[in-house]
């Protein structure tokens, strides 16, 4: 039997298109397009054949394609400096599963905590046309607004006070008032704060609003900082604030990470127990909290609850682009744990190692 030679771009997998589909159906191109639009006119037998075609065929609409010709695509990019920490890691996962519910496309962008990087990172999300660009990293830069603006694309900064975009802001001031009077209630006047030399707007909204509740009880704060919020800045921070004299009985830490660190090296390298020589609360409730290890009393950030914020607001954005900046301000509730000496007459956490609860 003779041979035949195969065209090796015939070999070649090809994305199904709308002209297959219609040939398949045997109906017009355009109604495979009003088939696959929601709302738009087409009789039904004609629907069915389209459907049932594209059934067959293992057919995709090309969102890209109808992105281009709206000039908007379903991308939404989400910028963030840090994502490999495990509070972004979980904001992350969390939107995206959201967003892709919604049927949008999620894009990350890492990037640095420069102006610089920031906007270079939105400039390519506003080259392919993304439906909007939430920034996670709390360092958006006042160029990255204002393009946004000029560009007519929604802007959601998570954790950033600025006049412009759509904010959702995390209540700091509340949560640092809170960390004070949970001090202060257990017999605790010597008090910490230890944050990094990174000037976030979070971080920034943490330590004057710890300071000033310190104050309103006469009480002063020693804070001392690293170069970075992780767990080998939590350590250097604690080998400062507590080798020092007149040691500290309390510490508030600017995230969970800096607490692992700062217990560990009150454990190990000084021989502190804690919560009895030292108490310790930190933020963000990362999984790591939980652990035996650390037991750590934290404000929790609900990655779920600021996940569904940002969609609500995009979504109401996208009803009415012209509408006053929105403003969203997310309370963070105190997971009692271990790591906080108990109030008189209250059983220690840290010895039974009793289910997290929340007062």
């Amino acid at each position: 039997m003779e041979e035949t030679e195969t065209d090796p771009a015939d070999m070649v997998p090809r994305f199904i298109s709308a002209h297959v589909v219609a040939e398949r159906a045997g109906v017009s191109r355009s109604a495979v397009s009003r088939a696959f639009t929601p709302g738009a006119s087409i009789a039904p037998a004609t629907r069915e054949k389209v459907m049932q075609a594209a059934a067959e065929l293992g057919y995709q609409v090309n969102d890209l394609a109808r992105g281009l010709l709206a000039n908007r695509s379903r991308l939404v990019g989400l910028v963030a400096s840090d994502p490999a920490s495990p509070f972004r890691t979980q904001q992350i996962a969390a939107l995206s599963r959201r967003l892709v519910e919604r049927g949008s496309v999620p894009v990350l962008i890492p990037t640095g905590t420069s102006e610089e990087q920031v906007s270079a990172a939105h400039s390519t999300l506003l080259r392919y046309r993304a439906e909007a660009t939430i920034v996670l990293s709390g360092m958006p830069s006042t160029s990255l607004v204002e393009l946004a603006q000029r560009n007519g694309q929604p802007l959601i900064v998570v954790g950033r006070t600025e006049h412009g975009p759509d904010h959702i802001r995390i209540d700091n001031a509340r949560a640092a008032q809170v960390a004070v009077e949970v001090f202060v209630a257990r017999g605790m006047r010597k008090l910490g704060f230890i944050t990094s030399s990174v000037r976030s707007p979070n971080l920034i909204e943490r330590e004057e609003a710890f300071a000033s509740a310190a104050a309103n009880y006469g009480l002063r704060v020693r804070t001392q900082r690293a170069g970075y919020t992780d767990y080998d800045g939590g350590q250097f921070a604690a080998s400062l604030l507590l080798g020092a004299g007149d040691a500290v009985e309390a510490v508030f830490c600017v995230n969970d990470l800096m607490a692992f660190g700062l217990m560990d090296y009150a454990r190990d390298v000084l021989d502190l127990s804690i919560p009895h020589d030292l108490s310790v609360i930190g933020f963000d409730g990362v999984p790591a909290s939980r652990w035996g290890a650390y037991r750590l009393t934290t404000f929790h950030q609900d990655e779920e609850i600021l996940s569904q914020e940002i969609i609500r607001i995009l979504d109401q954005r996208q009803a009415d682009p012209k509408a006053h900046p929105i403003v969203s301000v997310l309370a963070v509730p105190l997971i009692y744990r271990g790591s906080v000496r108990p109030l008189k007459g209250e059983a220690c956490e840290a010895c039974s190692r009793t289910k997290d609860a929340p007062r």
